[in-house]
């Protein structure tokens, strides 16, 4: 199952993983915005930089870093070096705008050339020359005579991250880096270009995904097929693209002196507080407790449907063959359906979304020439989140607009942090920001649905919180695999992914569809985009379904402790952060049997 799409983009000014967000002009195509962004201004006036400065030029850039290497060597007092940081801030934050706005045109626009070329210039002209100045302006952090008189409880998060940096930092890594945005770039352009066509009409894939919501189990399977035959013809491509990236990834993490790119990465996405052996062992978990409950609700949806056997284009629809849930009919209606759940739930959140839709920070519509998924993108220098999405209409458009949503009102409750690398959040709990949104706004629904209807779509809700369990430990899995079995071939590759379906699959029969199960891992972008991102979602649903179940006893307090944890940015420790939030940091069979249990009693209160 593939139900989380989402995704937080990631920056590369401190480091290679350290969270992203952005600042001044847009690309622009025969002299229109590409962006669907409203006029946006730095959210604190700009001290330290001039307020025109383009950004994309290393010409221009280049004297404002290295004066503000010289006033982080000049500080001669506490106050000074606290200063310097928050400059250095404005720097990043300017610069990493600038990086956010090519690249959510490049995304909105993947067949445009010019959206192209500006987002490949700063890749190419401006990442490559930003890396080693950041690596130096973290070592004099660390090196400064003054930084052990900073408060220690405010900068302890602050130092470790630094250091860390300091640690991996490598100058022949900084082109092998710049190669590895520029492949990832070809699979969000291959990806987003692919099409069909079906019944008269070229469709896009996600277009498509209605049809899987059909009564009709013909016309679901033509168009799964269609869809399937589709990205089959291209898995060459993909493979071919993908075996460069582990080349890369390889070689980077030899460079910097580790044994493979898995310890590489969990390294340096800063993961102080678990290893890949508490990640196997939380597979584990999935496999004991999830997976019976999953079968048990396939083999339901078998027996309801009359089947023989369950076939892939038999998940999405109705097993009682009730017409597909259609929550909206455009764009339009699922952000003011929206934006009602967010006036019932909180003031400070309906006020949140509210400001998003009136500065044009959505764009929501899936077209022809956009890159799949959807994700929140935190202009840093605005201080304002943007979503991406592909809506085409279905129950599951909505539950990926709450998910972004949770992201953007995570990234505006901590917007007035004066340190930006403490507005910057461990993506586990990032994601408990947005799952949560997704399970606090469910009971408002009601906007979209009729009662029975409403019923339909939280059980479809839930039903997607277990399935999702399996898919997110299936997609981990094989990136343990991938990057701890060097020289692997392609077959080798699909044989792996096999025996990870096997396990994690489920009661589908994928009889006389070998291809399209072996190749099925290359439709998820976050291995492709993001690697090692994906286990993430599985952490912060546990801590997500802990602030429902809070709110199932205390709807006021658990919204509270919600945004009081959102407000905290990365100032804390990742258990620290889930602690504020109401829940615990724990990806354990303890911790994990429970709450299955409590969504279990939910779906049988919906029957």
């Amino acid at each position: 199952m593939q139900r989380y799409r989402g995704h937080i983009v990631r920056g590369f000014f401190l480091l290679h993983f350290s969270l992203g967000r952005l600042a001044s002009a847009s690309a622009t195509v025969s002299g229109m915005s590409l962006l669907p962004l409203g006029e946006l201004t730095p959210h604190t006036p700009r001290r330290f930089l001039p307020a025109t400065l383009d950004l994309g030029n290393w010409d221009a850039v280049k004297p404002w870093v290295d004066r503000l290497e010289a006033q982080g060597r000049a500080a001669s007092t506490v106050a000074e070096l606290e200063a310097w940081l928050i400059d250095q801030g404005e720097v990043i934050a300017a610069i990493d705008e600038e990086r956010a706005r090519r690249y959510i045109a490049m995304t909105c626009h993947t067949a445009d050339p010019d959206a192209e070329k500006a987002y490949l210039a700063f890749v190419e002209g401006i990442d490559p020359e930003l890396k080693p100045r950041a690596f130096a302006l973290a070592r004099l952090y660390l090196e400064h005579p003054l930084r052990s008189t900073l408060p220690k409880k405010r900068y302890a998060v602050l130092d470790r991250n630094r250091a860390l940096e300091v640690e991996l930092y490598r100058d022949e890594n900084v082109p092998l880096e710049t190669e590895e945005a520029k492949v990832s770039q070809q699979y969000q352009k291959l990806s987003g270009s692919l099409t069909v066509q079906f019944q008269g009409s070229e469709r896009t894939l996600v277009q498509m995904g209605r049809f899987q919501e059909e009564t009709d189990r013909s016309l679901r399977e033509s168009a799964w097929r269609t869809v399937s035959d589709r990205w089959v013809t291209e898995s060459d491509a993909f493979d071919g693209l993908f075996d460069g990236l582990i080349q890369i990834r390889s070689r980077i993490a030899a460079n910097a002196g580790f044994k493979d790119y898995r310890d590489y990465a969990f390294r340096a996405r800063g993961r102080f507080d678990y290893t890949p052996a508490d990640c196997e062992q939380f597979h584990d978990a999935i496999e004991s407790e999830v997976m019976p409950v999953l079968r048990g609700l396939q083999e339901d949806r078998r027996r309801v449907m009359g089947l023989a056997s369950l076939r892939p284009w038999d998940t999405a629809v109705d097993p009682m063959n009730r017409p597909p849930l259609r929550p909206f009919t455009d764009t339009r209606a699922l952000e003011e359906g929206s934006q009602r759940i967010f006036d019932r739930l909180d003031d400070t959140l309906a006020a949140d979304f509210r400001l998003m839709r009136d500065q044009r920070l959505l764009d929501l519509d899936n077209r022809k020439g956009k890159a799949p998924g959807g994700y929140q993108y935190t202009l840093s220098e605005s201080r304002v989140p943007f979503i991406f999405m592909n809506a085409v209409g279905q129950q599951r458009d909505l539950e990926t607009l709450l998910h972004e949503a949770g992201h953007a009102f995570h990234a505006l409750a901590c917007r007035n942090e004066p340190l930006q690398a403490y507005r910057e959040v461990p993506i586990e709990f990032c994601e408990v920001a947005s799952m949560s949104m997704e399970l606090l706004a469910a009971e408002g629904l009601g906007e979209f649905y009729g009662s029975d209807e409403l019923r339909r779509a939280r059980r479809t809700h839930l039903e997607g919180i277990v399935g999702v369990f399996p898919w997110i430990a299936t997609i981990d899995a094989f990136q343990h695999w991938i990057y701890t079995h060097p020289g692997h071939s392609v077959g080798d590759r699909q044989a792996a992914w096999l025996r990870l379906m096997d396990r994690f699959g489920g009661n589908i029969d994928w009889t006389g569809l070998e291809p399209v199960r072996a190749n099925r891992w290359q439709r998820q972008l976050h291995l492709f985009l993001h690697p090692f991102y994906y286990v993430e979602y599985g952490i912060a649903q546990l801590g997500a379904l802990q602030v429902w179940a809070n709110a199932k006893k205390d709807p006021k307090r658990a919204l509270a402790d919600y945004r009081a944890g959102l407000a905290l940015g990365g100032s804390r420790p990742l258990p620290q952060l889930f602690a504020a939030a109401g829940c615990r940091f724990d990806f354990s069979r303890e911790t994990l049997k429970p709450l299955l249990a409590l969504v279990q009693e939910e779906l049988a209160t919906l029957d």
